[in-house]
């Protein structure tokens, strides 16, 4: 005999924006932490924010970024020490 099951929307929304996002803006800044161990001359942003769940972003805000992203895939080692993949977000 089957139960019935009820999503609790509220309670899963609050934990992905409040629960989830303190381990994902540790992780960027893990993230972001590799980036500058590699190039110590950049600067690297973490840009904490919500959606419809915690969310970070990490960013080479240097005149180099896109460079060293195409050239070393700075971002790209720097996830996949993490298991995470990155994409590029459209301006």
């Amino acid at each position: 005999m089957a139960g019935t099951f009820r999503l609790d929307r509220k309670g899963v929304s609050f934990i992905l924006k409040n629960r989830c996002a303190d381990a994902i803006n540790a992780l960027a800044e893990s993230i972001a932490e590799q980036v500058r161990d590699a190039h110590d001359d950049v600067e690297v942003e973490v840009d904490e924010y919500t959606t419809d769940r915690g969310a970070a972003a990490v960013t080479i805000a240097d005149p180099r970024g896109r460079q060293l992203q195409a050239s070393d895939g700075a971002l790209t080692r720097a996830a996949a020490r993490f298991g995470l993949e990155v994409t590029e977000v459209a301006e």
